[in-house]
């Protein structure tokens, strides 16, 4: 008799620790646990730690509640302002309502996945290029609230998105090199050009100044020589007062003109006839010379013989 008892405590026992352990369950700190009892969701979410179902009736799902990371497949569109673009993003998200991310989805990371791709294909064709390389951070934000409104329904919050690269064709990729290259070009001609302005400002004042006190500008000139012979070179430097120049300028601006030479005067009538009449004898005499007589050349007749003529008896 007092076998038997003992057997059947023991057959107790045996049950009830198969029943508890097919029974227990323990929740980890990072997860939450949803029971359903013959396929009706009974009560809330178990919370972590030991906690005890029935075994054949329910059925505990555990759900994790930590931030998942997960990335946005590379997308490729069109912008607004025609340029083709391809744009990856990562998403960071976590499960608020355990029982909702089971039973109104049926896989809550697929559904994040493909609301993430169809919204930042959306984003790349409301957007201009310009956008998308310098005004991220709104477009994180806008994309962020498409993808937090349907979420929250779904027991998931939508914690942060970002968008990683933005790949853009070579063509593209060298013209704005060039849009670079000549921006900043502009604006060292500008900055060239400004001081330029401020140093013919200043060398105004300069030769102002040293208009007043001509001496200034020997003193100038002489430190400009000093300045080329400390150098170790070869250059001679003459300098040339340029006040003697401005001496010279003044001279001939000041020097009157020449007067113009008088016509001579014509002289009387029996003067001249007296100066006739004294230089007509000079002039006969000159003329009346006597000719000078040349001598016919004399023929010999080897030259008769080579004109052809006969000589002359």
């Amino acid at each position: 008799m007092l076998e038997e008892l003992l057997a059947a405590g023991a057959a107790t026992v045996s049950v009830g620790l198969v029943y508890v352990m097919s029974a227990a369950r323990v929740v980890k700190q990072y997860e939450r646990g949803v029971v359903f009892r013959l396929g009706r969701l009974s009560g809330g979410a178990r919370q972590p730690g030991f906690t005890m179902i029935v075994p054949g009736v329910d059925r505990m799902r555990k759900v994790n509640m930590q931030i998942v990371t997960m990335p946005v497949p590379a997308q490729e569109g069109i912008t607004r302002d025609n340029v083709t673009v391809r744009v990856d993003a990562v998403v960071y998200f976590k499960v608020v309502d355990a029982a909702n991310a089971i039973i109104r989805v049926e896989d809550y990371r697929f559904a994040v996945s493909q609301m993430a791709q169809t919204s930042l294909r959306s984003i790349i064709g409301k957007s201009d290029l310009d956008d998308l390389l310098s005004n991220r951070e709104k477009l994180n934000q806008g994309l962020e609230l498409m993808l937090d409104s349907p979420a929250i329904g779904w027991g998931v919050q939508i914690d942060r998105v970002e968008i990683k690269d933005v790949s853009l064709p070579e063509t593209m990729k060298r013209s704005m090199a060039r849009q670079a290259e000549a921006d900043r070009e502009r604006r060292a001609r500008v900055i060239n050009a400004d001081a330029e302005l401020q140093a013919s400002k200043k060398l105004a004042e300069a030769a102002k100044e040293m208009s007043e006190q001509p001496a200034a500008l020997q003193l100038r000139l002489l430190q400009t020589v000093v300045a080329v012979a400390a150098e170790k070179n070869s250059t001679l430097v003459l300098p040339f007062p340029v006040e003697l120049l401005r001496f010279l300028e003044r001279a001939a601006n000041q020097q009157p003109p020449l007067p113009a030479m008088p016509a001579p005067a014509a002289a009387p009538p029996s003067e001249t006839v007296s100066q006739a009449e004294a230089t007509a004898p000079e002039a006969t005499a000159r003329d009346v010379t006597a000719p000078e007589t040349t001598a016919p050349e004399a023929t010999t007749p080897e030259a008769t013989a080579a004109d052809g003529t006969a000589p002359a008896t």
